[in-house]
């Protein structure tokens, strides 16, 4: 889509209403991973607010990247209840498969590896999202079975 394209779209879509922010930003997003600061500056004058506000709403949400992130992102829950379940060993196993620390992508650009707040599964935990499938009672061996099948493109994740 051409460069204002798709903004001109969204917010005809959402509307020019200070409330039609985080539905056009989640829409960036949907269509293009992350939301550039471009697209921050094109959205402020869209709506006729300023780019320090698009950029501080969008910053906020954990889901709303603001950073170019890989094909697939890992958001591993980082609460209390996971820690208690073996987060640490679950997270090790994952930077130790993807050779990547939390906040990193890899170099192929495949995954982005990062913590987020309650996913909403503690009765499961631990628990992480994949892009936006859910994986649960997780354990290092899980992991690597997991990841494997993503990094042979063998998931219905695309």
């Amino acid at each position: 889509m051409t460069n204002n394209l798709l903004i001109t779209e969204l917010v005809n879509k959402h509307g020019r209403e200070r409330s039609s922010l985080i539905p056009i930003l989640q829409s960036v997003v949907e269509n293009e991973s992350f939301i550039s600061k471009d697209r921050m500056r094109q959205i402020a004058k869209e709506l006729d607010i300023s780019a320090a506000d698009v950029y501080g709403t969008a910053s906020f949400y954990s889901f709303l990247d603001v950073e170019e992130r890989g094909k697939y992102v890992i958001r591993i829950c980082k609460t209390v209840i996971c820690d208690m379940q073996n987060r640490n060993e679950v997270l090790k196993a994952i930077k130790g498969m993807l050779k990547i620390s939390v906040g990193e992508t890899t170099p192929d650009k495949k995954f982005t590896l990062l913590e987020t707040n309650c996913l909403g599964w503690c009765a499961e935990g631990p628990a992480m999202l994949i892009n936006d499938k859910v994986h649960t009672q997780l354990s290092p061996e899980k992991i690597r079975l997991i990841l494997h099948d993503y990094i042979q493109e063998k998931t219905k994740q695309v």
